[in-house]
């Protein structure tokens, strides 16, 4: 029996999970001297979306957030998520671009790598790997959960085997849609732990509702370290409460040692946080059980509701979802992870829209059944294949292997725009966006996007409906509003549900009512333009 350690994600995935990543550092500086005396491990602060975040909504430079989180939290170790050669963006980057990444994320504060590829394919882990070691900080090797018929308790060991020949300091199952269960979590692990001498950390999300039970059933197996968020960022689509979990452990043989009282003051002070990004908030971040089903994440089904939409078909959406697993199992059972979620679900709309399986073929799909992401889990359908790529040859090597050192050219590319080598690191991450934030950046004209004001003290008769039920030619819909979008030109987007479907409208406002504010109801105004 061991006291549990506690990594909290309330800086990076709890945000990400729950209002789409958009958490300022202006909101994480205030209460991160508290942060630091809790006692974390680690604090995951970094990667994942928010480098792109960052970048293309809050107009804020990833690197030196990071600067500023390293100087406000001092004595806690400070955790990244990275997708392997992918590093933080969406396709494979030459060995000189991981290195140079990984070596500045070090130098600039971060302590805790967790390395992961989407589809376990260990050989698109090594440079990374490399890369932290040689930086001298602590590489967390990391297994992508998923379940089929090749995904097996065996399968994961050995995975666990090779990270740890990698030179892995300890490794991660990552539960990133809420598939694993509780018991067969105990099993995993104690799999694990006879086969592999190195700490074994647990990160569920709490999609499903089982992820807090598949920790506890986890430290009864022997993992060493769990992933939780504070309680105001907590649950559904993001993680167990750290607060529930401290006291769920307290006065046992696993006790974390945590402080309850200083936790209650840090998730009040993010309560009062996420009030103010309230238009991010999503039908799709709640609890869902049906992901044990249908093995699509929360965040995924959202992307597919809109690409339906665009479609004008989100009565197709449940034919996709019955379409995701035969599209996945065609591909050899990849995780639904970036990127591969994105490549089978929007094959999954094609099928469906089509009418016809694969009657087109995203470019996507093609580059994977070439081999161009890795190798897949379990053998792909070879008809598919031969229909994809032709006669063309399959990569059976890294896919890096055939990537030319890129860093000379990037630093030419971005030319005088980029004034260090980590502006150099953002534009080889996305080009388009990365030139145009430090273009923005040289003329002085950074802006994030607007936040909807929050209303407070409103009384019962100012108050506003979310919920209708509208009659339109004797047909009765009901009608709820889940989220508002930005606004714009003097256009504001509403997000909404009409009998359980996803839809997105726009409104363009012709007058506004203004609240006299002394009980006397209120005026109509006219719009002024913008």
């Amino acid at each position: 029996m061991k006291k549990i350690e506690v990594t909290d994600v309330i800086l990076r995935d709890a945000h990400q999970s729950l209002i789409a990543t958009r958490m300022r550092t202006d909101d994480m500086l205030p209460i991160c001297e508290k942060l630091d005396k809790v006692g974390y491990w680690s604090l995951e602060v970094w990667g994942g979306a928010t480098f792109d975040a960052c970048v293309r909504y809050l107009k804020e430079d990833p690197w030196e957030r990071l600067r500023q989180l390293k100087a406000a939290l001092p004595n806690t170790r400070l955790q990244m998520l990275l997708r392997g050669q992918n590093l933080l963006g969406y396709r494979h980057y030459a060995d000189d671009v991981v290195e140079a990444f990984v070596q500045r994320a070090a130098d600039n504060g971060i302590d805790v790598f967790r390395v992961f590829d989407a589809l376990n394919d260990i050989r698109n882990l090594e440079t990374a790997m490399k890369a932290v070691k040689k930086a001298g900080k602590h590489a967390q090797g990391t297994i992508a959960y998923t379940t089929s018929p090749v995904h097996t308790p065996e399968l994961f060991v050995k995975l666990a085997k090779d990270l740890q020949a990698m030179g892995a300091d300890s490794i991660a199952i990552k539960d990133m849609a809420g598939l694993l269960a509780p018991y067969p979590a105990y099993d995993l692990v104690k799999a694990i732990k006879a086969e592999v001498n190195l700490p074994l950390v647990i990160h569920s999300h709490a999609t499903s509702g089982l992820a807090a039970q598949c920790q506890l059933k986890a430290i009864e197996a022997g993992v060493d370290r769990i992933d939780t968020a504070i309680s105001s960022f907590a649950g559904g689509t993001s993680h167990p409460a750290t607060e529930s979990q401290v006291a769920a452990l307290r006065n046992t043989d696993w006790d974390t040692g945590l402080d309850l009282n200083l936790l209650s003051e840090i998730a009040d002070y993010f309560r009062d946080v996420r009030k103010k990004y309230h238009q991010f908030e999503s039908e799709f971040t709640g609890e869902d059980v049906s992901v044990q089903i249908n093995q699509v994440p929360g965040g995924m089904m959202s992307n597919l509701a809109n690409q339906l939409k665009e479609q004008n078909a989100l009565d197709k959406i449940r034919d996709v979802f019955a379409e995701i697993p035969r599209v996945r199992e065609d591909l050899g059972y990849p995780p639904l992870v970036t990127p591969t979620s994105q490549i089978v679900g929007t094959q999954a709309v094609y099928n469906v829209l089509a009418g016809e399986r694969y009657k087109t073929i995203t470019n996507e799909v093609k580059r994977y059944l070439q081999g161009g992401y890795g190798q897949a889990p379990a053998p792909v359908n070879k008809e598919l294949q031969k229909k994809a790529i032709g006669n063309e040859e399959v990569i059976e090597s890294r896919p890096a292997d055939a990537l030319k050192p890129e860093l000379t050219k990037l630093r030419a590319d971005i030319g005088e725009l980029a004034t260090s080598e980590e502006d150099v690191l953002t534009f080889a991450m996305f080009p388009d966006l990365g030139r145009e934030f430090l273009q923005q950046r040289a003329d002085g004209n950074l802006k994030a996007e607007a936040l909807l004001p929050v209303s407070e003290g409103q009384t019962s008769k100012d108050s506003i409906a979310t919920e209708f039920k509208v009659d339109v030619h004797g047909e009765s819909y009901d009608i709820a509003i889940t989220g508002v979008g930005d606004v714009g030109g003097g256009k504001r987007k509403f997000y909404i549900s009409i009998d359980g479907m996803p839809e997105e409208v726009t409104f363009e406002s012709l007058n506004e009512y203004v609240s006299e504010g002394n009980g006397s109801g209120g005026r109509k105004k006219a719009t002024e333009p913008g």
